[in-house]
């Protein structure tokens, strides 16, 4: 090999090196960055929820005309054990089969500032979780007579198995509570 050839060999593999990467590096940052091609709703969950959720008033607005329970589940949206509760437990169609057909379900906002009635009392969402509900962590749950007054509450994320027995339990004491 002459001295030229030797000379050129060392700059010409990092030029074509540097430029690999430049265009590896351009690549990577434009679809990072690309816009998609269609909108897509921000996902809550992996699944779709089965269960059919209804608002705070309408449930009991529901429940003067045909008693039942009502279910409340507490979340947020940056709760991640809620997010996972909502793909993997209420996508669950024996868990979604029970919420709809004995209970009145349904779902607020923990950090919301909307006004609800609960044990009798006006208040935020926010101040019901706090000082009425006395809860502390999410995913939680509200089980509340039809008249309104709350029957117990539970802070705790769940498999499909274990809400649907906790569901169960309720309905076994549901003529004692639907009095409160």
């Amino acid at each position: 090999m002459t001295e030229t050839a030797l000379r050129k060999t060392p700059v010409a593999k990092p030029r074509i090196f540097m430029q690999l990467v430049t265009l590896l590096v351009l690549l990577t940052v434009s679809l990072t960055f690309a816009a998609p091609t269609k909108k897509e709703a921000p996902a809550k969950g992996l699944r779709k929820s089965l269960v059919h959720w209804m608002g705070y008033e309408e449930a009991f607005e529901k429940a003067k005309a045909a008693p039942r329970l009502i279910f409340v589940d507490l979340y947020a949206d940056w709760c991640v054990p809620c997010r996972i509760m909502d793909a993997n437990v209420y996508s669950n169609p024996t868990v979604a089969s029970l919420l709809n057909s004995r209970f009145y379900a349904v779902k607020l906002d923990a950090d919301s500032q909307d006004s609800v009635v609960c044990d009798g009392q006006r208040n935020t969402v926010q101040r019901c979780y706090f000082d009425v509900w006395e809860l502390n962590a999410l995913p939680a749950f509200v089980l509340v007579a039809p008249k309104g007054m709350s029957i117990l509450t539970v802070t705790d994320s769940m498999s499909p198995q274990e809400l649907q027995y906790m569901l169960y339990q309720f309905l076994e004491k549901e003529k004692e509570w639907m009095s409160r």
